[in-house]
């Protein structure tokens, strides 16, 4: 057989330039924190109580900003995004690794996101200086967004398909949803805060977007010979539906 002709889409890039932070950056991030990592290790701290404290620092983070107290909220949140990455890190190296361990972890995940962007939905509904219906509405879209974008993830693995592509993932969300903040508070009005979170919405959809498409082009059929045994693979699996297309031919 003849070698495929290689097409160049944004599914052949690889994935660090489809990426807002590059792997070096989250590389040398790891390193950094190395020293911490081995500390918890040795003191035998269980990775799903660094991963507890991390959401429960997350819902403090979401509470904050819904009080208006952008920069606190922003440095709060930055300095406590490392157990995002010290629980996984310490799991791997104490050997605690589980299934249970993954599945807390990206349930928590998942808290952690809805209370730091529903924070800040609360804070444009009900801050008098800055209300703002509109940003209410993107802070929700960009919420869905971030549930889309992990359970697209999570479904695609269930379904064998690694989709760890797009430009915005968890290590992204967190610094944007941090690090802007932290430095720039409500710089020019609010107007910097309003563009950070335009930012996340937008990204956060594409990367559903790029994600459906990949599977999408991973799971589509290649012709008719992938056509037939997929089919009676389906009649394999539903013995009703065989004995019913029989009885109709009868």
């Amino acid at each position: 057989m003849p070698p495929r002709r290689t097409i160049r889409t944004w599914r052949d890039v690889p994935r660090s330039r489809m990426k807002i932070i590059p792997d070096w950056v989250k590389s040398g991030y790891l390193r950094l924190i190395d020293p911490v990592a081995n500390w918890l290790v040795a003191r035998g701290v269980h990775p799903n109580t660094i991963t507890a404290i991390g959401t429960a620092c997350s819902v403090g983070g979401g509470i904050i900003y819904g009080t208006g107290h952008i920069r606190t909220a922003g440095i709060f949140l930055g300095l406590t995004a490392l157990f995002d990455v010290l629980d996984g890190t310490v799991a791997r190296r104490s050997n605690r690794s589980s299934t249970f361990g993954a599945f807390l972890d990206s349930t928590l995940d998942r808290l952690a996101d809805g209370a730091v962007l529903g924070g800040l939905a609360v804070y444009y509904a009900l801050n008098a200086r800055h209300h703002n219906t509109p940003m209410v509405i993107v802070c929700l879209a960009g919420l869905i967004g971030a549930f889309l974008t992990s359970y697209t993830r999570a479904r695609a693995e269930a379904l064998g398909i690694d989709a760890k592509v797009g430009m915005l993932q968890r290590p992204e969300r967190v610094v944007l949803l941090s690090a802007p903040q932290g430095v720039f508070g409500l710089a020019l009005n609010g107007l910097v805060l309003g563009a950070i979170i335009v930012l996340l919405t937008v990204t956060a959809w594409i990367t559903v977007f790029q994600r459906v498409a990949f599977v999408y082009h991973q799971t589509k059929p290649q012709g008719d010979a992938t056509a037939g045994p997929s089919l009676q693979l389906s009649s394999e699996r539903k013995p009703w539906l065989s004995r019913r297309r029989a009885a109709t031919r009868r």
